[in-house]
């Protein structure tokens, strides 16, 4: 076992490697940390990372899990950024291929591989942390999840890492809007440095603008079969501010109960006949006061003309909690009368025609917009409060030209 305690093995491992930020957990509490990356982000080096690292602070039971066994072998240990590769001399682990397991012999950790095509293969062994590769070409994934999480039962703090490029699965959906997960997104270009020279530039010459381009190269945006907003067209959308703007208003989503889903709070402005998206405040576990007081904020800093709120969850209470909050501007109740996909229908036709901007990068809002439409998932309530705005500053036309008789 290793002489060092946890923090200065943490200290150490952050030395020895030029970690980017999507490379290291978070230190907020969690359960299942999920890392979303295109091709060469870097995934595979941060499972790897990560499972050393633990493996070296005391004894441990892990499970490597994926796609097939030839890919656990393959890419996880024997890989150029695989388990064996990224450690050195004593600490390196030993395969022992008749039992498929990774051994390290310098603290006494064990690493047991799965195929995620057999998830019967995990029922009965138990684990301190696992590493989940690949997630979304695994063919049964919640089957093989829900067995894998039953056996996270050794030691104090179980925990799960999951690196994968994002695909229009359900499982995934679930996944990221479960209670206890950390979402980390990185794009292809965060770890170019890493990358031989001309492989970015080759890639998006042949994807650039298209949903691959989204799915293989920037990994932050899962897009998700029926969805009204097209990965290109969100990824044509980004722009910036111009100097001077018509109008800036505040759309708030208000959460149902404290604590519950986020209250979606999302700045837009017009200039001209178009919208230019200004900044995604929304935040989750806020009480009435807590998220009237933040709409409030965010309206005096973007010098906002108004604040547009949906009533359905609270009716004029909703304008009681942001004059209590400090409101100084007309706040407009909007009432939902019907879903929140044929709410956004024409918002989505706006972005096809190029007359919304996104002045930033907001890859959780985008998520949620390319969600509209789609069975499952979180709430969108950044996309909702996205959606009030843009129609509260782009109105649609009305249903064709009216006939009176004379």
């Amino acid at each position: 076992m290793s002489s060092l305690d946890a923090g200065q093995l943490h200290a150490l491992a952050r030395s020895q490697f030029d970690l980017l930020n999507h490379q290291w957990p978070s230190d907020e509490a969690w359960r299942t940390w999920v890392l979303l990356g295109g091709r060469g982000a870097g995934k595979t080096f941060t499972g790897a990372f990560w499972i050393n690292h633990m493996a070296l602070v005391s004894p441990k039971a892990f499970a490597l899990v994926g796609p097939t066994l030839h890919d656990v072998r393959e890419v996880m240990v024997e890989g150029p950024s695989g388990l064996r590769a990224l450690a050195v001399g004593e600490e390196r682990p030993r395969w022992e291929a008749s039992r498929r397991r990774l051994i390290w012999d310098k603290s006494g950790s064990v690493g047991h591989a799965f195929s995620a095509e057999d998830p019967d293969s995990l029922r009965g062994p138990q684990f301190h942390h696992a590493w989940a590769d690949e997630f979304c070409a695994w063919k049964k994934p919640e089957a093989v999840l829900d067995n894998l999480r039953l056996g996270l039962r050794l030691g104090d703090d179980p925990r799960l890492l999951v690196t994968t490029t994002p695909r229009p699965i359900q499982a995934l959906r679930r996944l990221l809007a479960e209670a206890g997960t950390i979402v980390r997104r990185a794009g292809t270009a965060d770890n170019a440095g890493n990358l031989s020279p001309g492989f970015l530039t080759h890639l998006r010459s042949l994807y650039a603008g298209t949903r691959l381009e989204a799915q293989e190269l920037e990994g932050p945006i899962v897009e998700t079969d029926g969805a009204l907003f097209r990965a290109e067209d969100l990824a044509r959308a980004r722009g910036h501010r111009p100097a001077e703007l018509d109008r800036i208003v505040v759309a708030v989503d208000p959460p149902a109960s404290a604590g519950g889903d986020a209250c979606g709070i999302v700045v837009v402005g017009r200039r001209g006949d178009r919208a230019y998206v200004l900044a995604d405040r929304s935040e989750g576990g806020l009480s009435p006061d807590g998220w009237g007081r933040k709409v409030a904020a965010t309206a005096t800093e973007f010098g906002a003309t108004e604040v547009v709120a949906e009533k359905n969850q609270g009716g004029e209470m909703v304008r009681a909690v942001l004059a209590h909050g400090g409101c100084r501007v007309p706040i407009r109740l909007v009432h939902a009368s019907r879903g929140k996909a044929a709410r956004a229908e024409p918002v989505a036709a706006l972005y096809e025609q190029g007359r919304v901007v996104h002045c930033g990068a907001f890859p959780a809002l985008e998520e949620e917009l390319m969600g509209l439409g789609c069975e499952g998932g979180s709430s969108p309530d950044r996309a909702d409060a996205l959606v009030w705005a843009v129609t509260r500053l782009l109105p649609p036309p009305k249903a064709g030209p009216s006939v009176r008789m004379l």
